[in-house]
């Protein structure tokens, strides 16, 4: 990176955002190496020394955390392609949590935490600390904090302020709120297989999951039988538990041709959280084989739903069409998927819902924005247009699932990537949780095809690599089905 560049940014920033600066980056940088950094230039150098500003992408993030957005002007779009960092996450989430919570911290709460802290750290080491961030660094030096361990400062905050520990919580949980996608963090494009053909890739950007249209792939017959006909509009939910939720999360795979899918820890966390918090008794099974996947689905098939009022299968993993991946790098068929829950195999399922949560791409093509409403095109920009509806628009021929009560939920319209922090997850799927929890919570009565819309909303309205995704839900819901806590 330019050196005259970062010079104009070290005489921007004053030394309290240094500070922040160098405790945002003790995840990548020893932290001795830290601790003679007096300004930005000795930061930079470090940072050079990890090779983590060979591109913008991890400087931009760093000082929009901190909130100098004005700042960001001094640096320009570096047209060299990176090399895909997908594997190493760079600014976590973590270090991301504790710097808000400096940020919302008052003077008095600083002073009352330093004072319960005392017996703990040390009066000497406490005195020293000026900033709710030194304070922090103190209590990872002694082992009261890390990622793993936010007991200790959780409790503290909940006798300081109870909207500084909720912040705690929610990342405990896994559970982010949507973040600005404009400068992508450790957003990352795993490419379902490595091609001679150029594709544009980020540091720690990574395409999840490959293609999965629905052509020639369809729900089997599963219709409700007259005798349980309900003729109410919402689909009864009256069992303690719900059903059963069952996360599919591949991370690690056996070959050579798939990469690993960092973040999906997130999601399974995610999911974890919000369907056992709807009543559902969550299943995780981690790392697959596309046999072993199918032999687990074959298995729930066998039993007896008769006391479920519903059934969850979320997969998270590599795709390409019509299929997902195996840990094994083998390709499971959507339609292996939703088989055996049909009315034919699953017989005390009938007439009861059931949502398929898919995160995979379903293509290798991007999606791009276009402005609402536009101006009669030139024929250029038609000929652009065309394109944009082909990749992300509708796709002639696709069939959908027939069966009635199945719904599935796409991380992306056919032909398009999905994409998936390497650290926070994938953003569907952590948009998904976010809306089912707040649907779940609000006094309003929003069906689930109500969430999905407000997902598709929140996910459209992001830039990611400069590209746009665009879920899409796929359903034959013969009802309303309305999620709350229970």
């Amino acid at each position: 990176m330019d050196r005259l560049r970062l010079s104009r940014i070290d005489e921007e920033l004053e030394s309290s955002e240094v500070a922040a600066l160098c405790f945002l980056c003790r995840d990548v940088v020893n932290r001795k190496r830290l601790e003679g950094v007096r300004d930005a230039k000795g930061l930079f150098l470090r940072l050079e020394e990890k090779c983590l500003l060979e591109n913008d992408f991890f400087l931009s993030q760093l000082l929009q955390t901190i909130r100098r957005a004005d700042l960001l002007s001094l640096l320009e779009a570096d047209s060299r392609q990176p090399e895909e960092t997908d594997a190493n996450p760079i600014l976590s989430d973590y270090r991301v949590m504790l710097y808000k919570i400096y940020e919302d911290m008052t003077q008095e709460n600083l002073n009352k935490m330093k004072f319960l802290l005392c017996s703990k750290l040390g009066r000497r080491q406490v005195e020293t600390c000026h900033t709710a961030l030194d304070v922090f660094a103190e209590m990872e030096k002694t082992g009261l904090l890390s990622d793993k361990n936010l007991r200790e400062l959780y409790t503290i905050l909940q006798e300081l302020d109870q909207q500084l520990a909720l912040t705690v919580k929610h990342y405990s949980l896994g559970v982010t709120p949507p973040s600005q996608t404009t400068l992508p963090s450790h957003i990352s494009m795993d490419y379902q297989r490595d091609s001679t053909t150029p594709q544009p890739t980020q540091p720690v950007l990574s395409i999840s999951e490959t293609r999965s249209s629905y052509e020639s792939e369809s729900v089997f017959s599963d219709a409700e039988p007259c005798s349980l006909a309900d003729q109410t509009e919402y689909y009864a939910l009256i069992h303690n538990p719900r059903g059963v939720c069952v996360v599919i999360s591949n991370e690690k795979f056996l070959g050579t041709q798939l990469k690993d899918r960092g973040g999906t820890k997130q999601d399974e966390k995610a999911l974890h959280m919000v369907f056992t918090s709807l009543g559902f008794t969550v299943m995780v099974y981690n790392n697959l084989t596309a046999e072993a996947m199918r032999r687990e689905l074959k298995n729930l098939s066998t039993r007896n739903f008769l006391d479920d009022d519903a059934l969850v299968v979320c997969v998270l993993s590599h795709g390409e069409k019509g299929c997902v991946f195996g840990t094994d790098e083998q390709q499971v068929s959507l339609r292996e998927l939703t088989l055996p829950f049909t009315s034919g195999r699953a017989p005390t399922l009938a007439g009861k819902p059931k949502l398929f949560f898919i995160q995979a791409c379903q293509g290798s093509n991007y999606q791009r924005g276009a402005v609402p409403c536009p101006p009669r095109p030139s024929q250029e920009n038609g000929d652009r247009e065309s394109r944009l509806e082909e990749d992300a628009g509708r796709v002639h021929g696709e069939t959908v699932p027939w069966d009635a009560d199945f719904l599935l939920g796409m991380a992306t319209v056919p032909e398009c990537k999905s994409f998936r922090n390497t650290s926070t997850g994938s953003i569907y799927i952590q948009e998904l949780c976010t809306q089912l929890m707040k649907s779940a919570k609000s006094s309003e009565k929003d069906d689930i095809l109500a969430v999905l819309t407000r997902v598709n909303r929140e996910v459209s309205k992001g830039e990611y690599l400069r590209y746009k995704q665009m879920p899409e839900p796929k359903y034959t819901l013969t009802k309303k089905l309305v999620l709350k806590c229970v």
